[in-house]
């Protein structure tokens, strides 16, 4: 009980920072995850492709809440997301692929160096506004940047709105609508990530009950649940505190993790 009731905290979190920071909160779920698996009986040399399937795994459900939720908005644009999609899924899979031929201390370099990128990101970008209501991308531009969003996604367990996102707007698309979209590829970036870490494991990779080769189910559904009823909260925050605080706070918050994951993996 007490680690059910530790992932339904965990998912707590990461829900309310997807409503309050819109983001999905994979690089902290894969951060959590990493230190308290291995005090619930997962192998420490497991830990990390644990950590990463079963953040991915969780993805699927609390993206597809987020996108259900943007859709009714109409900010999700499903021509872009049916080009993209292709992509996501079949990097997905080649980038879980790739993770799981890594050992632990590489995966903690990767999900270090994705942190600190992320953390400037978010202390260097400027809000965006504006952008084009009638835009909606397509072409095999787009499927190709999908399987390169998939892959890295894979790698660092995390549902691709800090890569989708950016390119979208970058493209001229109107920053809501990226959101909205962003959350669509990124049910398609769980489902392909997740299927690979589950389906090209070692056999035997986790010799638990509940586990499906590297996805911890346990873990992963106690984290969805609980992040997307959390979610909501977050969301209500959001319109009472200073984004743009909360953002700058949240970058040194990844910095730590990314620099808490690099001195682990020394």
């Amino acid at each position: 009980m007490s680690a059910l009731l530790a992932y339904l905290l965990l998912g707590a979190c990461a829900g309310v920072l997807a409503g309050l920071l819109g983001i999905g909160g994979g690089l902290v779920l894969v951060g959590a995850l990493a230190w308290l698996l291995p005090r619930h009986g997962v192998p420490a040399d497991a830990a990390m492709h644990v950590a990463l399937a079963s953040s991915l795994a969780s993805i699927v459900l609390t993206a597809a809440s987020s996108a259900r939720s943007h859709h009714r908005r109409g900010s999700v644009l499903w021509p872009t997301v049916a080009w993209m999609v292709p992509g996501v899924l079949l990097g997905g899979w080649l980038g879980s692929r790739f993770a799981i031929g890594l050992d632990d201390g590489v995966l903690r370099w990767c999900v270090a160096g994705y942190c600190w990128i992320v953390a400037a990101q978010m202390l260097l970008s400027k809000p965006k506004t504006g952008g084009d209501a009638a835009l909606v991308p397509r072409g095999p531009g787009y499927t190709a940047a999908g399987g390169a969003i998939g892959i890295v996604s894979a790698i660092v367990g995390i549902g691709g709105g800090s890569l989708t996102v950016p390119l979208l707007v970058w493209r001229g698309v109107a920053p809501v609508r990226a959101v909205g979209t962003s959350s669509a590829c990124g049910i398609f970036i769980g489902i392909g990530s997740a299927l690979g870490y589950a389906l090209q494991a070692p056999e035997g990779a986790l010799q638990m009950q509940g586990a499906v080769g590297y996805v911890y189910l346990p873990a992963a559904l106690g984290v969805a649940v609980a992040s997307v009823l959390a979610a909501p909260h977050g969301t209500r925050l959001a319109h009472a505190l200073s984004g743009a605080a909360l953002k700058r706070v949240f970058a040194v918050f990844l910095m730590l993790v990314g620099s808490a994951f690099a001195y682990s993996a020394l």
